[in-house]
């Protein structure tokens, strides 16, 4: 299989490339290298022959259209997106042009490109989207395929958003297509304006370590190598016009999360041990939802999938390899915005 990956050289979309190349497939990775994409994150397949890249940004529709056209892919996996959340409540506008406009133009261009092949029945579109669109849960349930949306900040409406409009070129054009919506990714090539790496690399430099609000917000965590391994999955066997829900099986309250790595911390790097002494409470962000929970059960029913990690074995997975990947990780933090506190407004 050929699949153009959008958003291939940031943190889930260069999980998927690399483990597409893995199993034999052909990738075309299509970025626009902004502020968080890294191409040290697809270093390992570059050389590859079932490599290929081409910078362009999902905006720019006659790209979409020169690329589709060149390297004529069997499916489109859609990762590119602005994601941070602090972000999108700082600087909305870029959130509705990538996530909302540039998935229109994916779509369309996806669409042209389809009907000039002779609409093939292989072909697919696969949107992959997040759990956040749906809202936020009380102490109970979870959420399921079928939960309404109810999106709270402009992130998650922008990606709700997206999602509406794959499912409406489904239905309006027939355009085969997958989606599925995923719980929070952790894991290496991280970009560091993210909670699992700040907390990391805070508390390697001994520096004190901030956690929004009580630290009581529930996240359900989904290491992404598994997270990539679903998605190829869903790709290659989800129904055409089906949602999946992807979920970690693994529930932890923020502040929980926190002293987890603290406590692999204090194993690999005791010099400033215990670190959780470093733990600051600050100012919540606005809007911040209290508790997501993914139910699994129909990629479990359906495909045969589970993830592979518990939470514990992957903190620890991705706190090595933050140890042992300074050279990656240190440019980074001289990108605008990485170490400021955003998303106050």
């Amino acid at each position: 299989m050929k699949i153009l990956v959008t958003g291939g050289a940031g943190f889930i979309g260069s999980a998927v490339v690399r483990l597409a190349v893995a199993r034999g497939h052909q990738v075309v990775n299509l970025d626009a290298l902004t502020y968080a994409a890294n191409l040290e994150n697809v270093a390992s397949v570059a050389q590859s022959p079932l490599y290929a890249f081409e910078q362009a940004d999902i905006r720019d529709r006659p790209a979409l259209d020169r690329i589709l056209a060149q390297h004529r892919p069997d499916a489109v996996m859609h990762l590119a997106a602005e994601s941070h959340v602090d972000r999108s409540i700082d600087g909305p506008g870029a959130f509705i042009e990538t996530n909302i406009t540039g998935t229109y133009n994916m779509l369309e261009a996806a669409r042209s490109y389809w009907i000039a092949q002779g609409r093939p029945d292989g072909f697919r579109f696969h949107h992959i989207s997040t759990d956040e669109v749906f809202g936020s849960l009380g102490e109970d349930g979870q959420f399921t395929e079928t939960t309404p949306y109810d999106p709270r900040s402009p992130y998650s409406a922008s990606k709700a958003a997206s999602d509406h409009l794959v499912r409406a070129w489904h239905e309006t054009y027939g355009l085969p297509v997958v989606l599925t919506n995923c719980s929070n990714n952790y894991g290496p090539c991280h970009f560091p304006e993210k909670l699992v790496p700040v907390v990391i690399l805070r508390a390697l430099r001994g520096e004190e370590i901030p956690v929004y609000g009580d630290g009581g917000n529930v996240r359900d965590w989904l290491y992404v190598e598994d997270h990539a391994d679903a998605l190829l999955l869903a790709l290659e066997k989800g129904q055409i016009g089906r949602s999946y829900n992807i979920g970690g099986e693994n529930e932890a309250k923020n502040i929980d999360l926190v002293r987890m790595i603290c406590a692999q911390m204090d194993r690999l790097r005791p010099e400033h041990a215990p670190h959780d002494r470093l733990i600051r409470f600050v100012t919540d962000r606005p809007g911040h939802d209290r508790r997501y929970a993914i139910d699994p059960t129909r990629i479990r029913d359906e495909l045969g999938w589970r993830p592979s990690v518990t939470v514990q074995e992957g903190l620890a997975r991705t706190v090595e390899w933050y140890l042992d990947n300074e050279d990656w990780w240190r440019p980074l933090l001289d990108r605008q915005g990485v170490g400021e506190r955003l998303g106050k407004a």
